[in-house]
């Protein structure tokens, strides 16, 4: 594993947008991550077990996680109900190997799967070996006031979820103190997505570091949390050259290497 702590750091292959998710298995095994998140979207591969294996086979690095598609730019990808997108992506998870389904809570206009989604994601952890880690979100603003874009809410823990991802970006952009929220995650927390934020109301994921996350602490406190789960870099590089890219990715790594060891 990357660090002294044996806690495996992977890559989300949304890191490398707009580059595909084959390249993000090349820069996962070039920089030395342990593993691939692989977020599914209209691409095939990211929806195909065999091929994403034989990335996997390739370049020598696991798949740690499936993101489920229920991102807004992923709105039609396996439908459009919320809780079928949950099933498919744990029965991918299942036949590549990866221990953990990241999904968000569904959009408020999906109102009636909203309604059955915390019901339904206890049903579906139950009947599989997958963690199904319902992730924090953010509110948003509209007309000048502050809403969840979320139901039942941007803050997962207010539901019994059987297991959580926290995104540290998310933290900034909810004004929520990523220790505390861990905090009430306790031992259900099984997935850390590792990125930064200003505290702004928008999904920034800058490289940890450079915002205002305490994300050293908290990568250092998972060793007394007994965490025994994955961190994935999920940092936003849209808009870096390719070199700046492989930079920012490196660093990300280097950052998780060393807070993690403690």
């Amino acid at each position: 594993m990357s660090g002294v702590s044996g806690i495996p750091i992977g890559l989300s292959a949304s890191s490398v947008f707009p580059e595909n998710t084959t390249r993000a298995f090349e820069i996962a095994a070039e920089l030395g991550y342990d593993g691939v998140e692989v977020l599914v979207t209209a691409d095939p591969v990211t929806q195909d077990a065999d091929a994403l294996g034989e990335l996997a086979e390739r370049h020598g690095v696991s798949m740690l996680s499936i993101h489920s598609p229920c991102l807004l730019i992923t709105a039609r990808v396996w439908g459009t109900d919320p809780i079928g997108k949950l099933e498919r992506s744990v029965e991918l998870a299942e036949k590549v190997g990866a221990a953990t389904v990241v999904v968000h809570p569904p959009f408020v206009w999906q109102r009636v799967s909203a309604g059955r989604f915390p019901e339904e994601t206890r049903r579906i952890a139950a009947e599989t070996q997958v963690h199904v880690a319902v992730e924090n979100m953010f509110p948003v603003k509209v007309l000048g006031r502050v809403v969840s874009g979320y139901r039942p809410h941007f803050d997962p823990t207010r539901e019994d979820y059987p297991a959580y991802t926290l995104d540290l970006s998310h933290t900034a952009a909810a004004g929520m103190d990523a220790l505390e929220l861990a905090d009430r995650m306790a031992d259900r927390m099984v997935h850390v997505h590792l990125g930064d934020g200003d505290g702004e109301m928008r999904d920034e994921h800058l490289v940890p570091g450079r915002g205002i996350v305490a994300c050293a602490e908290l990568l250092g406190s998972l060793s007394g949390r007994r965490f025994a789960g994955t961190v994935v870099a999920e940092v936003s590089t849209r808009t870096r050259s390719d070199a700046d890219r492989m930079v920012d990715l490196a660093e990300t790594l280097a950052f998780a290497r060393e807070h993690l060891a403690g």
